[in-house]
């Protein structure tokens, strides 16, 4: 190509670009409860000078455990010390001690704390050779798992082998026959006694219930002795409920967990980015857990740690600590009238009707089987945004039955709870006329509709 040809490409591109950003923020309404849209405040600090610079920094052991991070790269006092402050912002939103800040997703928070524990076992146990982690209790993916915590994920390179069965050895919790979407504390904690894991994960990407961590870490620490460092280690992943975790939802380093990873962009309003948050305190067996996770993350996993992004998610911090009591209150709300008003509609909402279906910002609907992708496909050529999801008695993800959606950016977005129940009549009208529907026939009442809602709230 010729110059002129790379600056006409360049124009198609920012034209095209232009208008898929307006269909997304002015057009659609999104109920992917993965994405929350970032405030023109985050905008401006992610394109600020640090989003090109390096910050390379860790703590030289010959120094002691209580020196300071060493900086290797000069002109960076200024995007450290907003470092420290995104580490006090954090640990004061999420009453923790303990904020691992340079992790850039959820999915490598989880990898950082795998390869952190199996280096702290190792080391505690002195073993000649090294030893991967196992067992280790997770969700089951076709029960609303996320990927991080499955042997094809993110614990691939630590799980160990299952020397009985040649399979990885990972656990599933068992789940509750009468709520499949929450577990079975009871048959939970025989199934602990029996195989002893090594970590428990709870972590969802299909999540609308608290999870037991009280009762479990209780459970844990009297089975085991909450001070001994061969004990289950237990991780919360909080990647979809970060922004709800507290009074509204659940606080679970209060409530035992040993460390919380999660990322910043689905219910917090960050950029995406991830995070580990601990209480583990200095005097505990676990304390070199902490120094692990934190060499692990560099010169582990991160170099570059993305510092444009970074000193965004200092602005949303900001912005949760100013709406901590009003927003994720306002999500869980939403969420319940939403899914109220679904079913209200004939629609079949997934959930426990007598709490409104819901404890999160998600709300999940049971299609036809095999459908959940054909509805999502017809809700997007009208405008709405959402995914297919298997449910929890599907053969697997290519056969789901749901559809999975989630109320935070909308809330962002001013609408309320009578906006919700206004938007799942049109939803449940999509929906039930299925493939008889003309693909945009609802789309400029959808579009319509999102006219009343393109101011974003909770904003600084």
């Amino acid at each position: 190509m010729s110059d002129l040809d790379y600056a006409e490409t360049a124009a198609h591109l920012e034209a095209d670009s232009k208008a898929n950003h307006t269909w997304r923020r002015s057009e659609c309404v999104n109920l992917i409860p993965s994405e929350q849209t970032t405030s023109a405040f985050v905008d401006r600090l992610c394109t600020c000078d640090p989003a090109s610079r390096y910050n390379e920094h860790n703590r030289l052991k010959t120094l002691g455990p209580d020196a300071e991070h060493v900086r290797f790269y000069k002109g960076t006092a200024f995007i450290m010390e907003m470092e420290k402050e995104l580490q006090s912002a954090l640990c004061t939103y999420f009453s923790c001690t303990r904020a691992e800040t340079r992790i850039i997703s959820g999915q490598m928070a989880n990898d950082t704390v795998y390869d952190a524990l199996k280096q702290f076992r190792n080391s505690q146990n002195e073993c000649s050779v090294p030893r991967n982690l196992g067992p280790v209790l997770v969700h089951d993916l076709k029960n609303g798992g996320h990927l991080s915590a499955q042997p094809m994920g993110a614990l691939k390179n630590y799980i160990a082998m299952d020397p009985l069965s040649g399979r990885p050895a990972v656990i599933h919790f068992p789940k509750d026959p009468l709520q499949p979407y929450r577990i079975d504390v009871e048959r939970t904690k025989e199934l602990i006694k029996q195989i002893r894991p090594e970590l428990l994960v709870f972590g969802r990407s299909v999540i609308i219930h608290t999870e037991p961590v009280a009762e479990i870490a209780r459970f844990v620490h009297h089975e085991f002795g909450k001070d001994n460092p061969d004990r289950p280690l237990i991780l919360y992943d909080a990647a979809h409920v970060l922004g709800l975790l507290g009074k509204a939802f659940q606080d679970p380093l209060a409530e035992g967990a040993d460390l919380v990873t999660g990322s910043t962009h689905k219910t917090f309003f960050g950029p995406q980015r991830g995070v580990i948050l601990s209480n583990i305190e200095s005097s505990s067996p676990f304390e070199p857990l902490w120094d692990h996770i934190e060499q692990r993350t560099f010169p582990g996993h991160v170099s570059n740690h993305h510092l444009g992004t970074m000193l965004g998610l200092l602005g949303a911090s900001y912005e949760m600590l100013q709406f901590q009591q009003q927003y994720p209150a306002q999500v869980i709300s939403n969420a319940k009238a939403f899914a109220r008003a679904l079913a209200a509609h004939n629609l079949q909402v997934e959930g426990d009707p007598t709490i409104g279906f819901t404890e999160t910002h998600q709300v999940l609907l049971r299609t036809g089987p095999c459908q959940g992708a054909v509805i999502a496909d017809l809700l997007e050529a009208s405008n709405i945004i959402t995914n297919s999801q298997a449910l929890h008695d599907d053969p697997g993800f290519g056969a789901a039955s749901g559809v999975r959606m989630g109320t935070q950016e909308m809330t962002r977005h001013g609408m309320k709870e009578a906006d919700f129940k206004e938007f799942a009549a049109i939803f449940a009208q999509i929906v039930q006329a299925g493939t008889n529907l003309t693909r945009s026939h609802f789309r400029d009442a959808v579009t319509t509709f999102r006219a009343r809602f393109r101011e974003m709230h909770y904003c600084l």
